[in-house]
Parts: structure tokens; sequence; C-alpha cells
């Protein structure tokens, strides 16, 4: 029996329609449609696929990873896992976009001339007070001798975690102060999901009721009732249980 087949007939025995299912995952009654006629093309891509196809089964009480195993047989294989580097690479090319912007040669060039000058300095004095006395050079740190030629140092950012624990299986879509998207998808119940990017990170949840927030360690609850669809955004710092 084909994925679409069998999500269909758990469906049926269920005695749930199309209509009542959509309701019940936030999954569209097109693409539902499309599922248990085996056309995943509404899916947009079989990242996607999988997961409303993880929803739906276990929604109807079936074995997720069976069915998703079928799906993988027929289409090509499971997806290679993705590494957190990835996942924040944007923020990453960004900071090192940053920290370019301070010119290396301006660096040196000041630390050029500090020493130029505590060396003229050193031997003014000590040519006026007689032998035997010593002058000690201290050559000021890079960091330290850009600050006093008026070059600014980068500002560490900082960064927010947003945990996700879903109670129920439900679709999220994150992303970040930028509008990168980190996540989008469905999440199944009983399990959680972790993200962090720097300055804000905006979430929306397609059933409040079903999951619980924690930001930056602090645990804010549910963010709303059963079946409401919200967005939340959050910035680093202690967060507020609205």
């Amino acid at each position: 029996m084909s994925v679409g087949a069998a999500l269909s007939e758990a469906r049926q025995q269920a005695r749930l329609t199309v209509g009542q299912l959509s309701n019940r995952t936030h999954i569209r009654e097109a693409i539902i449609h499309g599922i248990e006629r085996d056309d995943f093309s509404a899916c947009g891509g079989d990242f996607y696929a999988r997961g409303h196809i993880r929803a739906i089964a276990s929604y109807l009480g079936m074995e997720p990873e069976d069915i998703i195993r079928e799906y993988d047989e027929v289409h090509g294989g499971a997806p290679p896992p993705v590494r957190a580097a990835t996942v924040f690479k944007v923020d990453d090319a960004h900071r090192g976009n940053h920290m370019r912007r301070v010119p290396g040669w301006t660096v040196a060039l000041a630390v050029a001339l500090a020493v130029i000058v505590v060396f003229v300095l050193v031997r003014l004095l000590g040519g006026s007070g007689g032998k035997g006395q010593a002058a000690e050079l201290r050559v000021a740190a890079p960091g330290a001798a850009a600050q006093h030629a008026g070059v600014p140092a980068p500002a560490a950012r900082e960064r927010v975690v947003l945990k996700v624990f879903a109670v129920k299986p439900t679709w999220i879509n994150v992303k970040d102060a930028k509008g990168h998207r980190l996540f989008q998808g469905a999440l199944e119940q009983g399990k959680s999901s972790t993200w962090s990017a720097e300055e804000r990170l905006r979430v929306t949840i397609g059933d409040a009721g079903a999951v619980r927030l924690e930001v930056n360690g602090k645990d804010l609850g549910t963010p709303g009732k059963d079946g409401q669809t919200v967005k939340r955004s959050f910035g680093p710092g202690i967060p507020s249980a609205r």
C-alpha cells in the first residue's frame, strides 16, 4: 500500500473528513488531497513533504517513521542531517563582514606610531637624566593602540535562545532578525527544538495550545489557546510572559 493510500485509509477509519483533518493538523486541504493521491508537488519539496506526512500520521495514531521510511524508499532516500553550522551560517557571514570593516593597516599604523613616540620620549628623557638611568619601553597591545587612535572596537552582539516543547503536533515557523528562515514545518508531539540567533527571533505557531516556550532560560508556558495561531518576537535578556 502506498503512502497516500495508507494515510487516506487511516483517516477514513478515524471517521474524519479532509477538512476536519486540515483544521486539526493546520495543513491545507489541497496538500492533504494531493498526499492521499501520492502527489507531493504541492508540499514544496521533500523536507516539507516529510513534515506533513509525519504530522498527519502522528495525529491519526500511526507510526510516523514507518510512513516516512516508505516515502524515502520511493522518493530517493532520507535527507542528509542538518548541521548547526549550516543553520547559522548567515549570522557567521554577517559577523565576519562586520569584523572586516576595521582596516588592518590602520591598526598596524597606529601601533607603529605609538612605538615611535614612546621611543623618542625615552631617548629624550634618558639623555637629560644622566648616566645609569634606564628607561622602560612598553608597547601597547594592538587593541589598546586602536582605541587611542580613534578606531572603534566592534561591539559584541547579544543572542536570543528559543526552545519549543511540543505537547501536540503543530506547525511552526522561525525567523531571525533579518527575516532569514531558520525552520518551517511540523513539530512532532513530545519533541523539542532549540533555535538561537543574534538580536531577535520571530516565531509563528499554528496551534498555540500545542506548545510550551522557553526563552533565554525562562519558561513562558503556553503562548495561547488550542487552535489559535499566534506570532511572537523575542530579543536578548529576560522576556516577559506576554
